[in-house]
Formats: C-alpha cells, structure tokens, sequence
C-alpha cells in the first residue's frame, strides 16, 4: 500500500510504503527494497528535480532507524539500498516485508 504524505517544495515527496527485501548479486551481496510500481510513478515526476549522477537522494527510515542513502533506477522501478546497519538494527533478513517511510529529494 503507497501513502503519499506530502508534496514538498523543490520537488521533493513523502512516501511510505511496504516492500520486500531482496538481494541483489555483485561483487558482494546488496540489500534493496524495490519499490512499489506506484510510488516508482512518483518518484520519477519529481527525479528531474532532485537526480544526481542518475541516483536520486532519499532519507528514509524503517522500523525506528533513520538513514540517508540514494535511490538508483532498475528493472522499471527504483531500489532502495538497505544499510547493513539498518538491517542488523532491526533484525531484517532477505526476503522479509518491510515498512518504509521515506522523504525523496535532497534536504
């Protein structure tokens, strides 16, 4: 389910939403939240406002962990990474479903 909590100046958005942790393969295993095709649609209205070097700022939090980090486009949606910090704060695993709440654009 998308909330949007709000529309802010310079483009920025508040979403919140509930996604899955998956894995993504490279050198060394990444953790992403990939998100809802909606809160996707939002993100990029808003992208040409806040995108640098192709990633796009948030500052999110999950659970009661904060953290700041940048949002990259794949696979029609974008993934959010999820800190091996936040992770272990919060006890998540791969595969486990998630609330996010998160403010996207610079701050």
């Amino acid at each position: 389910m998308l909330v949007v909590t709000s529309f802010c100046e310079a483009g920025a958005v508040e979403l919140e939403f509930v996604g899955e942790v998956v894995e993504w393969r490279g050198p060394a295993p990444f953790h992403f939240v990939r998100l809802p095709l909606d809160a996707a649609e939002l993100v990029d209205e808003v992208k040409a406002d806040v995108v640098y070097w192709g990633v796009v700022p948030v500052r999110a939090r999950i659970g009661t962990t904060e953290f700041t980090t940048a949002m990259f486009p794949r696979e029609e949606t974008w993934f959010l990474p999820v800190k091996a910090a936040v992770r272990r704060a919060e006890g998540i695993e791969l595969d486990d479903v998630v609330g996010v709440r998160m403010h996207v654009g610079r701050d």
